[in-house]
């Protein structure tokens, strides 16, 4: 379900810990490093679903705490908890996949309970709500678009709410765009989502490997860069860049299904994102001109990687 530009992001900044340590580390603690990148995802997308179910479900606890007021009036005597018993909602909390990982994540235990009051006192004051409880029907539709309302329109521009998900998830600004896209796309259709599925078989296999690869064939990879850098000393160019680099001409050479322009396009992209504003045009200069010697030299066969 995550892209392959997201999988190098993580695997850029597993490589950019590992620079910053003093010993060595092993190669299966790398993997084990890069899994941790792949965790923290795999629970923001849990506690996003989590937080909606528990907007909604507060219903119940609103109408309880007015109830139980000392001199409770007519309106805190009825107060609506249909979203409580919302379809969707429920299939959410049954979902196999969202259960098991909520019971192994925990993210109650992350909870804002002011904050959860904050949004859904929100949601009752909304329109979109006060029509949803009055109509008398249950449409699978309505079901689902008053779930999307919450996060799309009460959770995500919510200043609290953002401020209060980066504190928790340092990884919000990388991963919340694919996040809220599956999230949507589960609302969509949750059945046969798979929440601990956020990296198919493939693709992990593809971040492994090009992790392996980035950190066992450092020399060949420096050994092709160093001479493309001209008048620029290597110990003063951005780590970041170096680490692109590196793990774009570990695709030139041992990632055979992978188009050399595709992999250029995607450093670029990521270099201009995550590290200087010379880095996109930088990072071209030096890839585009490796790639086209591997190729005069026809040494670009794109063989796959095999740890020696």
């Amino acid at each position: 379900m995550i892209s392959r530009r997201i999988i190098r992001v993580k695997v850029m900044q597993t490589l950019y810990s590992l620079e910053s340590q003093d010993s060595l580390i092993s190669s299966t603690d790398a993997i084990k490093l890069l899994q941790k990148h792949f965790d923290l995802s795999r629970q923001l997308l849990v506690y996003l679903a989590h937080f909606i179910t528990e907007v909604a479900r507060y219903s119940e606890t609103d109408a309880r705490n007015k109830a139980s007021k000392h001199l409770p009036t007519a309106e805190d005597l009825q107060v609506n908890t249909k979203i409580a018993g919302n379809h969707l909602l429920w299939k959410i909390l049954e979902h196999s996949s969202f259960s098991k990982l909520v019971r192994e994540d925990k993210p109650h235990l992350e909870d804002d309970a002011g904050l959860i009051k904050r949004i859904y006192q929100d949601l009752a004051a909304s329109e979109i709500y006060q029509v949803y409880i009055t109509a008398l029907s249950r449409e699978k539709k309505t079901e689902k678009e008053i779930l999307e309302y919450i996060l799309s329109d009460l959770m995500l521009p919510n200043e609290h709410f953002t401020s209060f998900i980066e504190e928790r998830f340092p990884n919000w600004d990388d991963d919340a765009e694919v996040i809220i896209q599956l999230l949507m796309s589960f609302l969509g259709k949750p059945h046969g989502f798979d929440f601990a599925e956020l990296i198919g078989e493939d693709k992990w296999l593809f971040a492994k490997d090009l992790l392996r690869t980035a950190i066992d064939k450092k020399e060949v990879t420096m050994d092709l860069i160093k001479p493309k850098l001209k008048n620029w000393d290597a110990d003063r160019i951005a780590v970041l860049d170096m680490l692109l680099m590196r793990m774009g001409v570990c695709e030139f050479l041992y990632f055979e299904t992978i188009p050399p322009k595709v992999t250029i396009n995607e450093y670029i992209d990521i270099a201009k994102e995550y590290s200087t504003l010379q880095s996109g045009q930088f990072i071209n200069g030096i890839l585009d001109n490796i790639h086209k010697e591997l190729v005069r030299d026809d040494k670009m066969h794109k063989v796959s990687f095999k740890p020696s």
